[in-house]
């Protein structure tokens, strides 16, 4: 027989007295069964998106852990996207000063990088990931199974953060995704994609492990970032009726860092035409969906800014990045 798909799960747990679990509502099913390993685990269901991303969603988990009766040893489990990742890692890391967390992330976007690193963290006002606590979970368990919930365009806004972090990273691993996702969805056990999600942690792990604080070598995970989060900015303060996912904003940044690249003399010409025409055969937004001087006052917030000066993330080419301040 099989082994059952949650086992390592079961056996990561085994160490932990008490287990609350934090889920998105699109995940419930996936959610219930994971708790069923600890019977009696407490389940608290999030509405999982950039207007829920606050602080007081936060506080809203601390209360609940209160009244739930947990204390300093338990485990708050997140099973969910990036989002569901963050706030409640956060939440671990303010509750009682700090109790323990791990993550199941479900989405191909938190499997690939959200739910890895340590980061957690909120929006304040609108903009990205203001308030936050860098503090590695006590394990990450990836579950391909979890992708069949995903629908195509989240499917597609993960693949997004997979092609940055090889172009980041590793060139022969970026030409074989695109490859392998110009064909469209694999199957979530296709072995060339489970293949393709444990390169890209080992990447950014590898980066973690030099800078888990973000004074150096680890800034260059935000490759397409100062971009994509200045336009989530203007998209949720204006309102857009059909505003990109964080994936289709990290893959116009993406561009948007290509050129200007170009423009300062750092990548050959031609290479953002070349990650542009593989994002868009990956079925993913290549343009700004509004003016680029729209976006000034949010990059100068980003929290990658010193001063007048904001730290870009730049290519010199696909697999090799540098960090400038501009």
């Amino acid at each position: 027989m099989a082994p059952s798909p949650l086992s390592p799960l079961r056996k990561a747990l085994r160490p932990y007295r008490s287990v609350f679990v934090v889920y998105d509502r699109n995940v419930e099913a996936w959610a219930r069964q994971i708790a069923a390993l600890r019977p009696g685990a407490p389940l608290f269901a999030l509405t999982a998106d950039e207007a829920h991303k606050t602080p007081e969603t936060a506080l809203d988990i601390c209360r609940w852990l209160l009244v739930q009766g947990a204390d300093r040893k338990a485990l708050l489990l997140a099973v969910g996207g990036g989002i569901t990742t963050d706030l409640a890692g956060f939440a671990a890391c303010i509750y009682k000063r700090g109790i323990h967390y791990a993550n199941v992330p479900t989405t191909l976007l938190a499997q690939v990088d959200a739910g890895l690193g340590g980061k957690t963290g909120a929006n304040l006002d609108g903009y990205k990931n203001m308030v936050g606590v860098i503090r590695q979970p006590e394990f990450v368990c990836i579950l391909p199974g979890t992708l069949e919930t995903l629908p195509d365009r989240a499917f597609r806004s993960g693949v997004a953060e997979l092609l940055k972090t090889f172009l980041i990273g590793d060139a022969a691993a970026y030409e074989k995704a695109v490859a392998l996702l110009r064909k469209g969805r694999p199957a979530p056990d296709d072995p060339e994609l489970g293949g393709l999600i444990r390169r890209a942690a080992a990447i950014k792990q590898a980066i973690v492990d030099c800078d888990e604080q973000e004074r150096g070598r680890r800034r260059v995970l935000n490759l397409g970032h100062t971009y994509a989060h200045a336009l989530e900015w203007y998209q949720q303060t204006h309102r857009c009726a059909d505003p990109l996912t964080h994936g289709e904003a990290v893959a116009v940044g993406l561009v948007c860092a290509a050129r200007l690249s170009e423009r300062l003399g750092l990548a050959q010409e031609g290479l953002a035409r070349r990650i542009e025409d593989d994002l868009r055969a990956c079925g993913l937004p290549t343009a700004l969906p509004c003016p680029e001087e729209a976006l000034e006052e949010a990059v100068r917030k980003d929290k990658k800014a010193e001063g007048d000066q904001v730290c870009f993330v730049l290519l010199r080419s696909i697999g090799h990045v540098v960090l400038k301040k501009l």
